[in-house]
C-alpha cells in the first residue's frame, strides 16, 4: 500500500438556495468579480483537479456551464449533498471543500490550510471565530471522511459540521475574518463597505 496522501481534489459549493440573499449568492460581484469565478481560480491553485457542485437544474446555468461539474446525488440536504456527491464519484481523492459566499478568503488561508493538512485524519479545517467550533466549509475532507458522513446522512443528520465534530480532526486557529460569510442582503451592503473601506 503506497504511504502517498491521497489526491487533493477541489469542491467549490454553489448549489445553495440563497432563499435569505434572495439571488443566487455565487453571482455576487465583489471587487468587479463574480464570487463564484473568483473562488474558482483560488482553489484551482492548490488542488489537481476541481469541480463545481451544483444541483440539476443549475447546470446549465451561463457562469456555472463552462466549468467542471458534479451534480448532487442527494436531495437538498444542503452542503452535505456536495460533498457527500464528490465523494461519492471519486471515492479515493481528499476534497479541498469552499463555499461559494466567502468573499474574505484569500489564497494565504487556502495555503495554511493545505499546509497543515494531515491524511491520516478524517479532515483538516479552521476554528470558527465566532464559537470556536470546525469550518466545514473551508475544509479538507479526507476519504475516511466518507463513512461518517454518510452513515449520518442516513440518520437523517446533515449538518457537516457536526460530522466533523466526530471525527478524528485537525483543528487550526480561526484565520481572522477569512471565513466570514454573507447572506443577506445587508450584510452583502456590509462586506461591501469593507471591501472598499478596508480598516
Amino acid at each position: 500500500m503506497s504511504d502517498r496522501p491521497s489526491p487533493l481534489y477541489g469542491l467549490l459549493l454553489s448549489g445553495g438556495a440563497s432563499q435569505r440573499m434572495r439571488q443566487d449568492k455565487a453571482a455576487l460581484s465583489y471587487r468587479g468579480e463574480p464570487q463564484l469565478l473568483r473562488a474558482w481560480r483560488l482553489l484551482e491553485r492548490f488542488t489537481e483537479r476541481h469541480f463545481l457542485s451544483v444541483r440539476d437544474h443549475q447546470r446549465g446555468d451561463p457562469m456555472r456551464a463552462g466549468l467542471p461539474q458534479i451534480v448532487d446525488g442527494y436531495e437538498a440536504i444542503g452542503p452535505a449533498a456536495g460533498i457527500l456527491s464528490a465523494q461519492d464519484r471519486f471515492p479515493d481523492a481528499a476534497w479541498l471543500v469552499v463555499a461559494c459566499d466567502l468573499p474574505l478568503l484569500d489564497e494565504r488561508t487556502l495555503q495554511q490550510l493545505v499546509d497543515a493538512r494531515d491524511a491520516a485524519a478524517d479532515a483538516t479545517a479552521f476554528a470558527s471565530r465566532h464559537d470556536g467550533l470546525p469550518e466545514p466549509l473551508c475544509a479538507i475532507w479526507e476519504p475516511s471522511s466518507h463513512a461518517l458522513l454518510k452513515q449520518r446522512h442516513d440518520a437523517g443528520s446533515y449538518c457537516p459540521r457536526k460530522a466533523l465534530m466526530q471525527s478524528r480532526l485537525v483543528l487550526l486557529p480561526a484565520p481572522g475574518d477569512a471565513l466570514d460569510n454573507v447572506n443577506t442582503p445587508e450584510e452583502r451592503a456590509e462586506m461591501q463597505h469593507r471591501l472598499e473601506y478596508p480598516a
